[in-house]
């Protein structure tokens, strides 16, 4: 199931993106959450953008011996609760806004998660797919000199993201222990197992997507097997998470890579298509009848699983969704207007910050692993997690009952008021 440095995440989908800023959809529903929880406007203005934001420029040598800058960029939200943590993605659709929002949306999850972080978010313009390993060691390594200033085991701790994986991080930790002149495993997460890796955080974000949809499923009294599931995306996240699906007995009827989709109402064999997905996360090319991204959204489900890339389903494709729940195991892959049209139907949305925070939960353990020196074994780390993603669950689930809210905006009010506590108790902001 592994692919290689250039396709850990599901690439670009040919379905719609953010129509709106995503900095402005991050920035709306805060201000929501905000006035639910009665705090001041001075905490909206503190939270709505981060308390940093870098922009740096990196010079790499390229194979033809041209020197090529690319754009980068590095947002530290709040770090009121802790060193800030936050993946690195390598796209080219890579946005200063992008990132601010990313960052936000991850002090959230923090905050739903109840780990001692604050959210951080890295990126660079590029375009991973048509560069060689030695140009994305030469660019790992150059966006880590230009951000060393800012980043660090105490101070903000990167991981793996969108076309990023193990082997970046483990030539971003080299480039960091060069610059620092001692090792510091705790820099980065999502590292080889070799170099101080946690068992299990590959597999992380999915099962936290995993262990999410079991709770969904008692909470709407419906088992998993024979339930029918669409995961639109089949990169690191969605492949893995098709696997477990399958294994217990779900029915996975679409997938979804970069090229298109295909659907079967009676199942697809995902350990076959796994097997034949290429390096790039690609296997829709080897079939002829393949539908669009936008088409497979719109297929008849129970579980809608987008888990590729964000603005996927808006005011424009709502009204056509045929299934009974979503789980967000994608970045903001439904707008808010999208949202509201889905509770007017009585469709849930488990938001993103919610259900793929395994990814940061369990690069929480591999930090906590790196200070103590202490390695856990997988089942050690899969129960840990199982656990904080059903707390987490129980507790946005009991926000959204004691205010009347969807979850997507129960969670926000959950991740805001332990930031918000913390920002107001350090004498940074006044909470009413």
């Amino acid at each position: 199931m592994s692919t290689n440095v250039q396709a850990t995440e599901t690439e670009k989908t040919t379905g719609q993106h953010h129509k709106d800023n995503p900095q402005e959809e991050f920035q709306s529903i805060l201000k929501e959450a905000v006035e639910i929880l009665g705090y001041s406007d001075e905490v909206y203005e503190f939270l709505k953008e981060p308390m940093r934001f870098l922009e740096v420029n990196i010079p790499v040598k390229m194979d033809n011996g041209q020197t090529q800058v690319f754009k980068g960029y590095r947002a530290q939200h709040n770090d009121a609760n802790g060193p800030t943590k936050g993946g690195i993605r390598f796209h080219p659709d890579v946005t200063a806004d992008e990132v601010k929002a990313l960052a936000g949306w991850m002090s959230l999850k923090c905050g739903i998660t109840g780990i001692p972080y604050g959210g951080a978010k890295g990126g660079i313009i590029c375009e991973p797919r048509s560069m060689s390993m030695n140009e994305l060691e030469r660019l790992s390594r150059g966006y880590v000199r230009a951000v060393s200033q800012l980043v660090g085991p105490t101070k903000d701790i990167p991981a793996p993201d969108m076309y990023t994986n193990s082997q970046i991080m483990a030539w971003m930790l080299d480039e960091y222990d060069h610059i620092r002149e001692f090792d510091s495993p705790g820099f980065i997460t999502g590292k080889p197992l070799v170099l101080g890796g946690s068992e299990g955080r590959e597999t992380a974000t999915s099962k936290g997507v995993l262990y999410t949809l079991q709770m969904v499923s008692e909470l709407k009294n419906m088992p998993l097997e024979g339930m029918r599931v669409i995961v639109q995306g089949f990169g690191n996240v969605g492949g893995y998470l098709a696997y477990y699906l399958h294994e217990l007995g779900v029915k996975v009827v679409g997938i979804s890579d970069a090229l298109g989709a295909i659907y079967d109402p009676e199942g697809l064999d995902i350990p076959d298509l796994l097997g034949r997905r290429d390096s790039f996360g690609i296997v829709t090319g080897l079939f002829e009848n393949v539908i669009t991204n936008e088409e497979l959204i719109e297929q008849e489900c129970d579980v809608l699983i987008p888990a590729a890339v964000g603005g996927v389903i808006t005011t424009e494709n709502a009204d056509q969704l045929k299934c009974k729940f979503i789980v967000e195991a994608a970045n903001g892959p439904t707008t808010r207007e999208a949202i509201q049209k889905l509770d007017e139907r009585g469709i849930l949305v488990v938001p993103d910050i919610l259900a793929n925070s395994g990814g940061v939960i369990v690069s929480y353990f591999e930090w906590c692993q790196n200070n103590q020196g202490y390695y856990w074994t997988k089942e050690q780390v899969e129960e840990r997690l199982q656990e904080k993603i059903h707390a987490s669950f129980l507790n946005v689930q009991n926000t959204a009952e004691q205010f009347g809210i969807n979850m997507k905006t129960a969670a926000y009010v959950e991740g805001i008021r332990k930031i918000a506590e913390a920002s107001g108790l350090r004498g940074w902001i006044n909470l009413s």
